[in-house]
């Protein structure tokens, strides 16, 4: 889902007004090397207590080293790095969820490139890829964890054995599906938009879902960094793509008129009512905590996923989401060491068994994850070759979480074609 941090800007400002006449004694003190790595990140709750296990195995592992590392989570941690990172104060290691700002420190020279360990184990480890994405200017600076991805279509098991569908591998196929559900008389998808103030947005995911599979990487790149204008016809040709499926009410439930009402937790309900509604549904790998109570008692017997599938063969199946980067502002031993480990499978399959993380890495052992589902959903991660950051996400917020979210709307309801709700989002964008 998309996360906004309300109000940053004016909190950035007021703590940074405090902040800008920290002394260099103060951030000498915060750095001195007393033997404790600090790792600073936005993980709370569940998600911190899963990571403080990771750390926790790493410290046993150097328990004679002299160093320790420790890990401090902020609900304010976004503009809390920034305020820190301007004071000269910062983590030894943060966890960064926004790309963008990995290439802003490194921009301004904040950041220590990876050691040459630490890039070798990033190359053993990882599709390219990944690396790619943690490199600015030639340089690596960071290391992937956790992530999460989207790209994934949703099905009951029951309902397709017995009906006889097969997963569909490339677009002609689920096309050729789509109108075999129609000729049965099911519908092919359950889609909803509908999320209070921020209704529309997971209709932006399926446009840069599209983006990705009919123009490809490169060009996906220049529309978020608007290098592109936001209507170039590359991506009013994915849009279309989207309405083929938005805008026949014989291939979504309820029809076009539904997907903006629909509320997109309960949009994946209809797949496993007593008698399902639609046969499929898109949305990313947390959408599971929505489904229906005795369906998640029994993910592995009724729920089934597979990949969106890609258009163009060129770039296989691309996956879109999201993930943590692990990047160092010091050199003090046990940085690199740390960093090296998150590498290793290590340090990911306890996380992994307990559930709600996917990791990239190569050599993983796919039977620690805790259910079948996951298990799918890894492999599809596992093997993509083309995986970008959600485009909303990284988009100026007038654009990110507004205009395109309201673009959506406008298109699926038919107040704005194609050519109208992409030139309208143009105009929004700041100059």
């Amino acid at each position: 889902m998309k996360k906004e941090v309300l109000g940053a800007a004016a909190l950035l400002a007021a703590v940074l007004s405090v902040t800008t006449g920290c002394s260099k004694e103060s951030s000498s003190s915060k750095k001195a090397d007393d033997g404790i790595v600090r790792i600073e990140g936005a993980f709370r709750g569940e998600e911190e207590a899963r990571f403080q296990e990771i750390v926790k195995i790493f410290n046993e592992m150097h328990k004679d080293s002299g160093f320790q590392v420790t890990y401090e989570g902020s609900p304010d941690f976004e503009v809390q790095i920034q305020v820190e990172v301007q004071a000269n104060t910062p983590p030894d290691i943060a966890v960064l969820p926004q790309p963008g700002t990995m290439k802003r420190f490194a921009e301004e020279g904040k950041l220590k490139v990876l050691d040459s360990d630490v890039v070798a184990a990033i190359d053993s480890s990882y599709a390219p890829v990944w690396k790619e994405l943690g490199s600015y200017k030639g340089n690596v600076y960071g290391v992937f964890h956790r992530v999460n991805a989207k790209s994934f279509v949703w099905y009951n098991k029951k309902e397709w054995a017995k009906r006889g569908y097969s997963i569909p591998q490339t677009w002609d196929e689920l096309r050729a599906l789509e109108d075999q559900m129609v000729k049965d008389g099911v519908t092919p998808w359950t889609i909803g938009f509908e999320s209070g103030a921020a209704t529309g947005w997971p209709g932006t995911d399926w446009l840069e879902d599209m983006m990705l599979r009919t123009a490809g990487p490169e060009v996906y790149d220049k529309w978020v960094n608007h290098e592109i204008k936001f209507n170039d016809p590359a991506v009013v040709n994915a849009l279309k793509y989207c309405g083929e499926i938005f805008l026949n009410n014989n291939y979504v439930y309820g029809g076009a008129a539904n997907i903006v009402t629909m509320n997109y937790g309960d949009s994946i309900k209809p797949l496993f009512e007593d008698s399902p509604k639609a046969m499929m549904h898109r949305q990313g790998n947390f959408i599971t905590g929505f489904i229906q109570q005795n369906v998640q008692d029994n993910m592995e017997e009724y729920v089934g996923v597979f990949a969106l599938p890609g258009v163009d063969p060129q770039w296989g199946t691309p996956v879109l989401g999201g993930g943590d980067q692990f990047v160092a502002f010091t050199d003090k031993p046990g940085v690199k060491e740390f960093l090296k480990f998150l590498t290793t499978w290590e340090a990911c399959a306890p996380w992994a068994h307990i559930g709600g993380a996917l990791f990239p890495h190569k050599n993983q052992n796919f039977d620690d994850y805790g259910n079948s589902v996951e298990r799918e959903i890894a492999k599809i991660l596992v093997n993509a070759s083309v995986f970008r950051f959600d485009a909303s996400d990284l988009m100026p917020t007038e654009v990110g979480s507004g205009s395109f979210w309201t673009g959506m709307v406008n298109y699926v309801s038919g107040a704005e074609n194609a050519e109208d709700c992409l030139k309208v989002i143009e105009e929004s964008w700041p100059q």
